[in-house]
């Protein structure tokens, strides 16, 4: 299967670990490392900034999971193999 690529919708920028995100409740993260939820109080975002231009981003916003490439893909493969294992009678 095709990686999953992270990087900005709008301008392609690619986390690289750091803990550029901050949430309501002070704590700051890497919001890809867990799927956009904080790890202090829970609250899970539905939309993330990107970094700002002197770090290489745009600060623009957009929804996190569109921050995500190459799901399609996988999801596709995926439907092609099950559609496969029915065709050979094979349960998965």
């Amino acid at each position: 299967m095709d990686e999953i690529k992270i990087c900005c919708p709008k301008c392609r920028w690619e986390p690289d670990g750091k803990p550029y995100w901050l949430c309501t409740c002070g704590t700051k993260w890497d919001t890809f490392s867990t799927g956009a939820r904080c790890p202090s109080c829970g609250k899970v975002w539905g939309f993330t900034q990107c970094v700002e231009p002197s770090l290489g981003g745009c600060h623009s916003v957009s929804p996190h999971l569109d921050w995500y490439h190459g799901l399609n893909d996988i999801v596709e493969q995926l439907k092609e193999e099950i559609r496969e294992s029915w065709a050979a009678g094979i349960q998965k």
